[in-house]
């Protein structure tokens, strides 16, 4: 395209040090950029899963950006592939400074799409596209964020009353609490997440996925454990970004329900979150009708519908990548039946296709 646009970057791969600090630059300045779309998040998922990334840019005269785009290349034997925006993120999508720039971005993603031969191409948020070949995907997931109370007191009476009388037994407990991003945490947290996921029959993402995440961030990410008797039961790793604290990975072993660990993990979490400084709780995306859709409401949350937005080549159907889709009905119940072992050896193959 002509100036004063050029929508079209090759990824960080290769690229000269001036455009990473660009990239960098224009992401710290944009009140509306998530975590998703730093290009620490965006290595981080290259480095784990191989999956190349392509930055779509938008600049004005002087050579300024004005937009961006970074779309993580996902190829997968079983799920197809597709550019997605951004790869192993609830978010990201399309940053810019104005509608007119969004336009450009994605009329860019689409040709970026066409270039590579690739069928589709996945936003999980920001500006919603137009045009030929873009849709609107909504009614599927909601997002659940509120912000954090002044303390510990008034945090409980910020959730219903049954589930604060839940939160309430947990600190009664006999349970502990540790918090950081040494080996001991990576490791007991990657075994809590993957029993847990094993356990509902979606493979486990690999991880080096993790360790990728948690070295990009440095002090804005890290892992909080409750411990049962000094054995870790339930487990999240969590993002910090612009006062908000963003639990993304987490889990619980089987006992974790008994011992109302997981009411524990979070509760303490958003302890945690307002001792770094943290006003806002963003709990993340769940399926509309789901366990963990009710599970949020239960703490207070309000569920915000989430629209996202697809652009397919002619002819091409959406991947399928949805574990409770009745294509995969079959193949959950046989994974949840696993040796855990097995689905560690086996699901980091199938879930780096996810994206």
């Amino acid at each position: 395209m002509n100036a004063p646009s050029v929508p079209m970057k090759p990824g960080f791969s290769g690229a000269p040090l001036s455009d990473a600090a660009a990239w960098d630059a224009y992401v710290a300045a944009h009140p509306a950029a998530t975590p998703f779309h730093s290009r620490g998040w965006c290595e981080a998922i290259t480095r784990a899963t191989g999956h190349r990334c392509h930055l779509v840019t938008a600049r004005d005269a002087s050579g300024a950006l004005t937009g961006i785009l970074p779309l993580h290349h996902v190829r997968s034997p079983l799920f197809g592939q597709a550019l997605v925006g951004s790869g192993f993120a609830v978010d990201g999508g399309i940053l810019a400074n104005d509608p007119a720039v969004a336009a450009i971005l994605a009329q860019g993603a689409a040709e970026m799409a066409a270039s590579l031969a690739v069928p589709s191409v996945e936003l999980r948020g920001g500006a919603l596209p137009e045009g030929a070949g873009w849709h609107r995907e909504e009614g599927v997931y909601a997002g659940f964020a509120r912000d954090l109370s002044a303390d510990d007191e008034a945090e409980l009476l910020a959730i219903p009353r049954k589930q604060r009388a839940e939160v309430r037994k947990a600190l009664g407990g006999d349970l502990t609490v540790t918090t950081g991003n040494d080996t001991t945490e990576r490791r007991d947290h990657y075994r809590i997440y993957a029993t847990s996921v094993r356990n509902l029959g979606t493979p486990v993402f690999p991880k080096a996925l993790f360790d990728a995440v948690l070295d990009a961030f440095g002090g804005d990410a890290d892992i909080l454990t409750v411990r049962s008797d000094g054995r870790a039961v339930a487990s999240v790793l969590s993002l910090y970004w612009r006062g908000t604290v963003m639990p993304f990975w987490g889990g619980g072993l089987a006992e974790a329900r008994g011992l109302r660990a997981n009411e524990l993990m979070y509760f303490a979490l958003m302890r945690h979150a307002r001792e770094r400084g943290c006003t806002r709780f963003d709990f993340g995306r769940s399926k509309v009708g789901t366990g963990p859709y009710s599970y949020k409401k239960n703490w207070g949350f309000e569920p915000q519908p989430l629209v996202y937005a697809r652009w397919l080549a002619p002819g091409q159907k959406p991947r399928d990548t949805n574990p409770n889709s009745a294509k995969y009905r079959l193949q959950v119940d046989l994974w949840k039946k696993l040796p855990l072992w097995a689905a560690n050896r086996i699901g980091p193959l199938i879930a780096r296709g996810l994206g």
